[in-house]
């Protein structure tokens, strides 16, 4: 006997922040009131030149070579498609560094973690350290920008489809939908009105493991659309 699939389910704050960390391209280091962008993380994420660590629990000391500074590390996630309003999350990262940061260090730099804060839609989402160490990046997360902006240039007719599968059904006068998120648990459509908005998730059957899995989970959304019983009017 076939045992029933639990449907997907959203990522969780911590596993949205640690995609973050790991998926991005630049990041804003804050110390001392200087401001510092750092571009082109060579592949590695910020995980690959930050390495965060537990509080000692010990006062900072103010003076002298071994000196914790305070820093903040800004990113910005995002959409790679060209949805209106393009940011999607804003990820916040505070701590204190144990030496002055440097982005050609090759060991990176140590990182004392304070707390780590996730804006998006749907408000402010405090992760602490125990959160994220029990978290993974998304499997989808370093391929996600290239399957998106494949899908949309590259299959751009079959988009509309899958609005047959938005409940409720969308509101009359939507001009376009648009792929704005993808991750293990499904796809984000994002529904554009005149002057307005909205996300809508469409859920995997099954978890995607790997990138590999995403077009065979994409295919199955497409197979439910064909078989939903409203049809979407939209031109592509």
């Amino acid at each position: 006997m076939r045992t029933p699939t639990t449907r997907a389910k959203q990522p969780t704050a911590a596993e949205r922040v640690h995609s973050i960390l790991y998926a991005a391209q630049s990041m804003t280091v804050v110390t001392d009131g200087a401001h510092r962008a750092v571009h082109r993380l060579d592949g590695s994420g910020a995980m690959g030149h930050i390495h965060l660590h537990p509080p000692t629990g010990e006062p900072p000391v103010h003076s002298g070579p071994q000196s914790r500074m305070p820093v903040r590390l800004e990113f910005t996630d995002v959409a790679p498609t060209s949805v209106r309003d393009r940011i999607r999350a804003r990820l916040t990262v505070t701590g204190l560094l144990c030496e002055p940061y440097a982005d050609d260090e090759p060991e990176g730099t140590c990182m004392e973690f304070g707390q780590a804060m996730l804006q998006d839609t749907t408000g402010r989402h405090f992760v602490t350290l125990d959160e994220l160490s029990c978290s993974a990046p998304d499997p989808l997360a370093a391929h996600e920008s290239a399957m998106l902006t494949h899908l949309l240039d590259g299959h751009r007719e079959l988009v509309p489809l899958l609005v047959r599968l938005v409940r409720p059904r969308p509101a009359k006068g939507m001009l376009r939908a648009v792929p704005l998120a993808m991750d293990r648990y499904g796809l984000t459509l994002r529904l554009e009105y005149p002057a307005t908005h909205a996300d809508v998730r469409l859920p995997f059957a099954t978890q995607a493991r790997s990138p590999e899995e995403a077009g065979p989970r994409v295919r199955g959304l497409l197979a439910a659309a064909r078989r939903a019983s409203h049809r979407n009017r939209l031109g592509a």
